[in-house]
């Protein structure tokens, strides 16, 4: 099968588009691609409070101290948009999102006994990519994280590492996405690094003995570190052999250090260490390589449009329209399609636009109550009446599995 860059894809099935109005790496989100980012962002927040996060919502600017105050400013500038002065006050849409969740943190003070302490927000950030380099969803100038930290104690870093990378399992499951390799990302000799050897150590230390004790193969990556600590990263590959991170974690001792963080049990004090991880990157460059991965083909509970009706006419008044309100009561998308074209060139737009069932509905199934299911790929399930069939689509869509029958 021949495989699609996203961006012809994206343009086919309406996913999303750009306008020289906006600017280079400004994408236009269009309904269809809505609705595949919406499902990620709905599935990625349940995950995340089936263990254990709590989510936030931070501004996109911050004035300009913050970063300066965390180290992004000096390491990180030439990738930010410039300052805005604003009142005398100099302004910056954030790159990352870290900073913001350290003041959350300083503001709840957690104590000692509520660590771990974990925050995640789907965060828009924005970074000055280059005119050259930005490329429809898989680099763009705004983007919207999968983001989230963890401030944990000494004793709880190496759990907090396994469980995230369960949740990463988890999800790449539920979105098919092809088993990742690994990569440890460690510093090398370069001044962009933070000099402190202990604490280099120390966070290395921690992501080699995850990566150990799950039996899980990495190799190493000098240089691609965070300015501030080791990180892994997990790579994927698209359909041309293109490798590119999708997920990562970082462990940072930097951060807590330079902000001062504490968490209090009376009298003591502890300094948390504090994980950066995200676990599906950001909606664009997720979006962009499941249309490549799937060819279009998403998993049903990622398609646009999960059922398309297509009516032969005559039929009852408004026999279409209640089957269409049976599968919506259910949460399933569903399209009519009553063009006036053919039943064969409908049939092939439902095909083209790759809706995983598709059903046709004449006469004699307004007379007996029933649908026959089309699936993706030609497949014609038996007929069924109505309530099976939405039962079936919904029991699908809800399982999240990629594929079209139970």
């Amino acid at each position: 099968m021949e495989h699609v860059d996203h961006r012809k894809l994206g343009r086919e099935l309406g996913v999303f588009t750009s306008d020289e109005a906006c600017g280079p790496g400004l994408p236009l989100w269009l309904p269809a691609g809505a609705a595949i980012r919406s499902e990620i962002e709905r599935y990625i927040v349940e995950l995340e409070q089936r263990n254990g996060y709590q989510h936030v919502y931070t501004p996109v600017l911050a004035k300009r101290q913050l970063y300066e105050r965390s180290g992004h400013w000096e390491h990180y500038h030439d990738d930010m948009f410039p300052p805005m002065d604003l009142g005398g006050e100099e302004l910056v849409m954030r790159p990352m999102s870290c900073p913001h969740h350290i003041l959350v943190f300083e503001t709840q003070r957690p104590s000692l006994a509520e660590l771990p302490y974990r925050l995640a927000e789907l965060a828009p950030l924005f970074r000055f990519e280059r005119s050259g380099v930005v490329s429809g969803l898989a680099r763009t100038r705004q983007m919207t994280l999968s983001d989230g930290h963890v401030f944990c104690t000494e004793d709880q870093l190496q759990g907090e590492l396994t469980q995230i990378l369960q949740m990463v399992n988890q999800a790449y499951e539920a979105l098919a996405i092809p088993q990742p390799s690994f990569r440890l990302s460690l510093r090398d000799g370069g001044a962009k690094f933070i000099d402190d050897d202990a604490m280099w150590e120390s966070a290395e230390g921690a992501l080699r003995r995850t990566l150990d004790d799950l039996g899980i193969a990495y190799v190493e990556g000098p240089g691609e570190a965070a300015f501030y600590g080791p990180k892994i990263d997990l790579q994927v590959s698209d359909p041309q052999g293109r490798e590119e991170t999708l997920s990562t974690i970082q462990v940072d001792y930097h951060h807590p250090r330079r902000f001062e963080l504490d968490a209090h049990k009376g009298a003591e004090k502890v300094r948390p260490v504090m994980i950066h991880r995200s676990i599906v990157s950001t909606m664009e460059r997720m979006v962009a390589h499941l249309l490549e991965v799937h060819n279009g083909a998403l998993p049903p509970w990622l398609a646009p449009v999960q059922v398309c009706l297509i009516p032969i006419e005559p039929l009852p008044e408004g026999h279409v329209g209640s089957i269409r309100d049976a599968f919506v009561a259910e949460g399933v998308r569903v399209n009519i399609d009553a063009r006036d074209a053919t039943l064969g060139a409908r049939i092939r737009a439902a095909s083209t636009a790759k809706v995983p069932y598709t059903a046709v509905i004449g006469p004699r199934e307004a007379e007996d109550g029933t649908l026959a299911l089309r699936l993706r790929g030609g497949q014609q399930l038996s007929p069924m009446s109505v309530q099976a069939a939405v039962a079936m689509v919904q029991s699908v869509v809800q399982s999240r599995t990629k594929q079209l029958v139970p």
